[in-house]
């Protein structure tokens, strides 16, 4: 599973999966378990904006912080992301 990054942003990593990649570009958001039972996911815009999918067990505050670090670094993400993916961001 690869993380965008290897720290966490509010107690979840942020990471997708080698059967997510035929998707658009998206983000999960889950504890260490990294399991997507309970984890969030995020599609993410060519703006970097974000439209939540599934908000796992995410609270508010914590979503809202996600979405913002996503907002800010997801020219950054998108690189990793296009590495394994021709999928690009959502539309």
């Amino acid at each position: 599973m690869p993380k965008y990054y290897e720290f966490m942003i509010c107690g979840y990593y942020l990471y997708f999966t080698s059967h997510c990649v035929i998707e658009a570009m998206h983000v999960h958001a889950s504890d260490r378990r990294m399991t997507e039972a309970g984890s969030a996911k995020l599609f993410v815009r060519g703006n970097g904006d974000t439209e939540v999918k599934e908000r796992g067990m995410l609270t508010d505050k914590e979503l809202r912080i996600i979405r913002e670090f996503i907002k800010e670094n997801y020219k950054e993400m998108y690189i990793k992301w296009s590495s394994m993916s021709p999928n690009g961001f959502y539309k």
